[in-house]
């Protein structure tokens, strides 16, 4: 636990639960709800916890993002507070900010809503989830918080990590701040404490899960980490390192610049899309746009480079090179393995796969996101000291850039494979999708692996792994990037029931249902309608 808080523990349903020194609520469960039940939780609460704001929000609609319905909440206390406010580097305020929303009509349960990017903002404590259709989580009775792991700034600002606290609150302690604090005033609205509580997030949010499981495992019931940076050190470095194998092939601006973005045209990468699914779509027994049967997909971009006096529906000698490179991931000149590999999908060919690698920049300034975010990052938070003035253009030595991003990669990276605790009490979900262009699905089936042989008898047992055919980033691509992983495991950790298959649905286009298969089963057509999930079975 956080030494901002009391050693005083009660346990129950297998999970620490701590009460906060300003005592607990005789209050009985479900009481009549008033404004001053709400208002009552601002102020001090001890232990470094300022409630600045308590207040009962009546039930109605929430503004959504444009384009987007808007969001019906119920009736609930919504509170903000900080916890540790200091000065810090260069006399910035820090502290960790949270926000806790409690229902009137609880349901018994606490979710913790992970963050995404490089945090900063403490998001609406919705119990928003990622790829899920259903209702927040609040609308359907949870208590819900988030943070904004310590710092404030935009989601792509990491100019945190020139203070020391700041890079430890970001990488894993934040977590450990909050979620007693939060359980702690759930307690004294109520009462009584969470029956069960939970740990939902994508991205940055899916690293915070899996560090929640690897360093506080007797938190959380159950935890579902969706397309993680687990190896989060090690993804900045393949970033910068994607910006120097495409700037070979790049065409130069006038002052000798290499525009990224020019590296492949759409036609190039649909080229390549054509030609994976020829080769491996019908692997798993329909050809039907998505490649299920992934691990035994052999596509490589040679197969599409052009021949003599061929130039159009084909890659250049350099394209294929730079293909292969980028999907290999980077590599000491020992051979060892920094980050990667990458497998083939189809969103190779989409607007995420561009928008990550190429950027869309007509000149050499490059705007992809391995030139903004990815390299922000690893100047101020992956590398120690922080080197604000660090060139990605330079000749890359990797293993000096390993021995640079250790000691953060020790804190920040969500790779430690020893559950056994979290085993015995708790339940893990993780998934990623097989499109994602920003992360190695190799990079989790590696670690879930490992986990698994690490974390005693008990650890299969505990966990479960999914990856989704065609899905990008936490969602979109051409795949079934709709289904409710949060509802698959409040069935396991409540009534025992283990997700053998989870249905998933498309958010866009012609309807179309798959099941989701546990590790290592993929979907196969056993025959029936090619659109019904049910015409597939999960085989090896």
């Amino acid at each position: 636990m956080a030494a901002q808080f009391s050693p005083s523990f009660r346990f129950a349903s297998g999970v620490a639960l701590l009460t906060a020194a300003a005592g607990t609520s005789a209050q009985a469960p479900q009481a009549a709800v008033s404004p001053a039940r709400c208002t009552a939780l601002a102020g001090p609460t001890g232990y470094g916890v300022m409630v600045s704001e308590a207040t009962l929000e009546a039930a109605g609609p929430m503004a959504a993002a444009p384009g987007r319905p808007a969001l019906n909440l119920p009736q609930h206390c919504r509170v903000r507070g900080m916890i540790g406010k200091r000065t810090g580097v260069g006399g910035r305020e820090f502290g960790t900010g949270f926000e806790l929303r409690l229902p009137s009509d609880w349901n018994g349960r606490f979710l913790f809503q992970g963050g995404g990017g490089l945090d900063g903002q403490v998001n609406p404590a919705i119990g928003k989830v990622a790829n899920s259709a259903q209702a927040p989580a609040l609308a359907r009775g949870f208590a819900v918080v988030s943070t904004d792991a310590g710092h404030s700034g935009p989601i792509v600002d990491a100019s945190f990590g020139l203070d020391q606290q700041a890079r430890v609150d970001y990488a894993y302690d934040a977590i450990g701040k909050v979620t007693p604090a939060a359980r702690a005033l759930v307690e004294r609205y109520y009462g009584r404490a969470p029956a069960h509580s939970y740990f939902a997030g994508c991205s940055n949010g899916g690293r915070q899960a899996l560090t929640a499981a690897e360093r506080f495992p007797l938190l959380f019931d159950g935890i579902v980490a969706g397309d993680p940076t687990l190896r989060f050190s090690r993804v900045a470095i393949d970033e910068v390192w994607n910006l120097g194998v495409l700037a070979k092939i790049a065409p130069k601006d006038a002052s000798g610049r290499p525009i990224i973005a020019k590296a492949f045209s759409n036609d190039d990468l649909l080229v390549v899309k054509t030609a994976l699914l020829k080769r491996c779509d019908a692997r798993d027994g329909l050809a039907d746009g998505q490649i299920q049967d992934w691990q035994h997909c052999d596509f490589d971009p040679a197969m599409v480079r052009c021949r003599p006096g061929q130039n159009r529906g084909c890659l250049s000698p350099g394209q294929v090179a730079a293909l292969h490179d980028l999907h290999r991931g980077p590599r000491t000149p020992s051979g060892a393995s920094v980050y990667g590999p990458f497998n083939y999908d189809t969103g190779i060919a989409g607007p995420a796969w561009r928008g990550m690698r190429l950027g869309s920049a007509e000149t050499g300034a490059a705007n992809a996101a391995d030139a903004t975010l990815g390299l922000g990052q690893l100047r101020y938070f992956q590398l120690t000291p922080p080197d604000p003035q660090f060139d990605p253009w330079q000749r890359l030595d990797l293993e000096d850039l390993l021995r640079r991003v250790a000691a953060t990669g020790m804190i920040g990276d969500a790779d430690s494979p020893f559950l056994s605790t979290f085993a015995v009490h708790s339940k893990l979900i993780a998934y990623n999708g097989l499109a994602d262009q920003g992360l190695a699905s190799s990079e989790l089936v590696n670690w879930y692996r490992q986990a698994q042989a690490a974390s005693g008898p008990g650890a299969a047992a505990a966990m479960r792994l999914y990856l989704v055919p065609g899905m990008t980033h936490c969602g979109g691509g051409e795949a079934t990037d709709r289904f409710e992983m949060l509802d698959a495991m409040i069935d396991w950790v409540e009534h025992g029931k283990a997700p053998d298959r989870v249905l998933a649905n498309t958010s866009s286009g012609p309807p179309l249902s798959r099941p989701l298969c546990p590790y290592p089963d993929v979907a196969r057509y056993k025959g029936g309608d090619p659109a019904e999930a049910s015409s597939f079975e999960c085989a090896a």
